[in-house]
């Protein structure tokens, strides 16, 4: 019968490795002490780097620190106190323009713009706290304020520097620069807006409105077309608004005036 003769194994040390010794005197490295050498190596190597570049690694380091918490202390100390000054600010202008839009008073307008009694205008309120949000709003009652006192220019830049994420406002805002225009005697300009206005929101409340102003001013302008198409917007898209009720005038005045 063969027989097979047995490998016999034992360790040892050769270089700090573990081999494997056969019968006949051959060494075979174990893949065990390959992978050690290998993370040795990776390891002496990753040294160095952050020794070499440990200069530049703290700088970066220093310059987060510095960032994250230079922000953090403008929140702090900057950005959130000013809005509450600017906030606090508002108080009074804010209470002349809701006078002056319940009653017309062109008075009232001036007051809520300049200020009194030591206030704030809404004027002020812009230039010095344009970044915060009762700023912001001081910028949109300041348009307004100037459209109803006839200043249009004045209107017009303050109404288009309003920034805002609110669907509805940002479309009152573009329908008051159409107004503007409009007012202005800019007629294009404000069918561009009333157009922009109608687009910005779905809103029932104040999408229809626009859509029957810009349709009504591209009925003026002779653009006959776009007239047709933003009445038929209206009954489409807002069968039950009130701008609907008559739409169909409006929509074959359009259609057959060529």
């Amino acid at each position: 019968m063969a027989t097979y003769q047995k490998r016999g194994y034992k360790k040892t040390i050769e270089n700090e490795e573990e081999v494997i010794v056969d019968n006949s005197g051959n060494t075979e490295h174990s893949t065990t002490a390959e992978v050690f050498n290998t993370l040795d190596e990776t390891a002496n190597k990753s040294e160095k780097w952050i020794e070499k570049n440990s200069k530049p690694l703290f700088i970066g380091l220093i310059a987060a620190v510095v960032i994250i918490f230079g922000y953090m202390g403008y929140t702090q100390f900057i950005e959130i106190p000013a809005q509450k000054k600017a906030a606090n600010a508002l108080v009074f202008a804010k209470q002349e323009f809701t006078k002056a839009t319940n009653s017309n008073d062109t008075e009232a307008y001036k007051t809520a713009l300049e200020g009194a009694q030591g206030n704030f205008g809404l004027v002020d309120i812009a230039k010095q706290y344009g970044s915060t949000e009762a700023g912001n709003l001081a910028k949109y009652y300041a348009g307004i304020s100037y459209l109803n006192l006839k200043e249009y220019n004045n209107a017009i830049e303050y109404l288009t520097s309003v920034t805002s994420n609110d669907v509805v406002l940002n479309t009152v805002i573009k329908g008051s620069i159409g107004d503007a225009y409009l007012a202005d005697n800019n007629s294009e300009e404000a069918l561009n807006y009333y157009s922009k206005a109608a687009a910005a929101s779905d809103n029932i409340a104040v999408a229809p409105v626009y859509l029957l102003k810009a349709g009504k001013l591209a009925l003026s302008l002779q653009d006959y077309s776009k007239a047709e198409e933003l009445f038929t917007n209206i009954k489409e898209d807002y069968p039950t608004s009130s701008q609907a009720g008559n739409i169909d005038l409006y929509i074959n005045q359009a259609k057959y005036a060529n």
